[in-house]
């Protein structure tokens, strides 16, 4: 992965893609300050967060690897 800080959202877009049903209603904004938010259709937010939070958790631990790459620390934020 290329050290350029749009890579991390565009990641963050692809995956998310993948896991909801309504892939055109996926938004995600990256600020200065490395929070990322995560938005998705009120439907798909459970897809998202997952059972007991796992997915979300996952999406976090490929954020921390991607920060680490980039020597970055990014945090995620999802909204409904």
């Amino acid at each position: 992965m290329p050290e350029s800080t749009g890579d991390v959202r565009a990641l963050v877009e692809l995956v998310a893609k993948q896991l909801v049903d309504a892939p055109d209603e996926v938004f995600v904004e990256k600020f200065d300050d490395g929070v990322i938010e995560l938005e998705v259709a009120e439907s798909d937010v459970g897809k998202v967060i997952g059972r007991q939070g796992r997915t979300a958790r996952a999406f976090r631990t490929l954020l921390g690897a991607a920060g680490y790459r980039a020597r970055r620390r990014y945090t995620l934020e999802i909204i409904e």
